[in-house]
């Protein structure tokens, strides 16, 4: 019994030994516990440099995941205006325009109006007002000539019409001539162009030299899709 009482004062002296030397003791010196200031300061402005030489990166790869995302919306829209033609056994269209600088598309059938069918281009994508701008070398429904380049922001509807059999245009091609000839003379060499492109910083009716396009390239209707260059 006397053992174990004189085990536990020497134990409970012990600690109160150690925490007043933890007490007493000097602070330890910043330099060895962490950063120095300067340190501090040197890592703060490295962050700084390397984010301000990622940001513009990182932004323009941004920027080319949504111009793709607002191309296959026009793929789709196509591909959609074919599908509902063939379906329904009418003339459908799918037509382009913009709008106080907003990129607008609409699918509907030929023997409506527009008015009630458009829908802003990428919407639900994430596409912030001004970004993309959007463009047709079409100079008539189904129209175009080999000489024609792309022209954006329209405010004249742009329309591409097809048949019952999900092909362009039933007057085009019962005309007379050549489908050769006709094909020549209606979409060219180039096709039929949609094309969307990057707004120019402050100048949402101007394209930069990125670029996404779907072109129709025969009048049966065959589509593929083209970028930069192609899209002019």
């Amino acid at each position: 019994m006397y053992s174990l009482a004189l085990k536990e004062k020497v134990h409970n002296y012990q600690l109160r030994w150690l925490f007043q030397k933890l007490k007493d003791s000097p602070a330890i010196p910043s330099e060895i516990s962490g950063f120095s200031l300067v340190e501090v300061v040197v890592v703060v402005v490295m962050i700084g440099i390397l984010s301000a030489i990622a940001a513009p990166s990182w932004l323009s790869f941004s920027n080319r995941q949504k111009i793709n995302k607002a191309n296959d919306v026009i793929v789709s829209a196509i591909q959609e205006a074919q599908r509902e033609a063939k379906r329904r056994k009418i003339s459908y269209n799918v037509s382009f325009i913009t709008d106080n600088n907003i990129p607008k598309i609409a699918i509907y059938p030929t023997k409506d109006v527009a008015d009630g069918y458009w829908r802003v281009l990428g919407e639900g994508l994430g596409i912030q007002s001004g970004l993309i701008v959007l463009g047709t070398n079409l100079t008539d429904t189904n129209t175009t000539t080999s000489s024609s380049t792309v022209s954006y922001a329209s405010t004249t509807a742009k329309t591409i019409t097809f048949d019952y059999t999900g092909a362009l245009d039933l007057l085009v091609k019962t005309n007379t001539n050549s489908l050769t000839s006709v094909q020549n003379e209606k979409i060219g060499d180039k096709g039929l162009i949609i094309a969307i492109s990057l707004a120019k910083p402050g100048s949402p009716t101007e394209p930069t030299g990125v670029k996404r396009c779907v072109i129709v390239k025969t009048l049966l209707g065959s589509i593929k899709t083209g970028k930069d260059t192609e899209c002019n």
